[in-house]
């Protein structure tokens, strides 16, 4: 049977391009790039560029106004995920036996471990248009915050209270969690960058249409 894809989840109505609503937001898609846990680009990402839903987006436009007064900008490293985006992960998981980017996103566990352990699931709630993975930049060093541990980093070292990390390490992400909760937004306990709206506007849809500014606009 072929499957059938609803016309609502293709519905971008209540999208935004995020850069247009947060201004000075930095914008790093890594899975419009080659460099991310899978090694190639992903399903559905046709242009490196955040999508938010329009509600998500005015929550960090708050969050970056507050972190700006604090000598920071956000840089994005992912907002909405398509739901073909999260399926081939999963088949990515169960069928494909490359591991090349192993040493740099999941050195010390095996793939099948990525979906035992929560860091990747099944269904997104990226997909859901209302999930960020973030960070801050020092607008003062010109370089990013030290959180302790890169994005996409599957390893306890991520968890937000993981206390393997230096003291400043922790605040850092203290201060980031503390101003996105602030703001509406609720984290999760195994990656210090991934937060959700905590009223997001669909919270049981799981969009199809893809990463591009171009769509929005059609």
């Amino acid at each position: 049977m072929q499957n059938v894809i609803h016309k609502d989840v293709m519905d971008p109505s209540g999208f935004v391009v995020l850069a247009d609503h947060v201004p000075g937001i930095i914008q790093e898609i890594r899975y419009y790039s080659t460099y991310n846990f899978i090694g190639e680009r992903i399903d559905g990402y046709e242009e490196p560029c955040a999508l938010l839903t329009i509600e998500a987006a005015r929550a960090l436009k708050a969050v970056s106004n507050e972190m700006f007064v604090k000598g920071y900008r956000l840089k994005v490293f992912d907002g909405y995920r398509p739901a073909c985006a999260v399926k081939q992960f999963v088949m990515w998981g169960i069928e494909d036996t490359d591991i090349r980017m192993k040493p740099y996103f999941y050195p010390d566990l095996d793939k099948q471990d990525l979906f035992i352990k929560g860091y990747i699931a099944s269904r997104s709630s990226h997909s859901r248009g209302s999930t960020i993975d973030l960070t801050l930049f020092d607008m003062a060093s010109g370089k990013e915050v030290d959180m302790g541990s890169p994005f996409d980093l599957f390893s306890e070292k991520s968890h937000p209270d993981c206390r393997d990390i230096t003291d400043e390490q922790y605040q850092n992400r203290m201060l980031l969690q503390d101003v996105m909760i602030r703001n509406g937004f609720v984290p999760i306990d195994c990656e210090w960058w991934h937060f959700t709206l905590e009223n997001e506007p669909y919270p049981d849809t799981f969009f199809e249409f893809p990463v591009s500014a171009a769509y929005l606009k059609k």
